[in-house]
């Protein structure tokens, strides 16, 4: 299964603070390990909110822009990493041996085919599939 994960941001990191150079250290030892262990598909960091934009839509559709920053930092999001594991539990202790402190990750299972089979059935289910094999098979 894959699994995105989510780490939060923090005031440091919304004050575009790296961290220091044992914290980034400890990281890349980290990062290092899951790289081994075979379970990183993709990852990385993001720039601070105050560099970013959002745009919400009205019922009809309408856009309006919103620069940054964004005010509530527990909400948003400081980077993020794509890992494929066996079971969500998996994907729960590797993030335990992280070496983050005073910080918080999010886990969420990414959608696949079998996802829909249920809501959907075994048609729409198949052709979700062939779609998503379809960008693999032009690589």
């Amino acid at each position: 299964m894959k699994v995105m994960v989510l780490g939060k941001a923090t005031e440091r990191s919304e004050a575009g603070e790296l961290g220091t150079a044992e914290e980034f250290a400890a990281m890349e030892l980290y990062n290092e390990k899951l790289i081994e262990a075979g379970i990183v598909l993709a990852g990385d960091g993001l720039q601070p909110s105050s560099k970013g934009k959002r745009i919400a839509f009205d019922a009809d559709g309408d856009t309006t822009v919103i620069d940054g920053p964004f005010t509530e930092t527990k909400e948003l999001v400081a980077g993020y990493a794509i890992w494929e594991v066996a079971s969500m539990e998996e994907a729960v202790e590797w993030v335990k041996r992280s070496p983050l402190r005073d910080s918080e990750v999010e886990l969420r299972k990414i959608l696949d085919a079998d996802d829909f089979t249920e809501s959907f059935g075994d048609e729409i289910a198949a052709a979700e599939r062939q779609l998503r094999a379809e960008p693999a098979a032009d690589q």
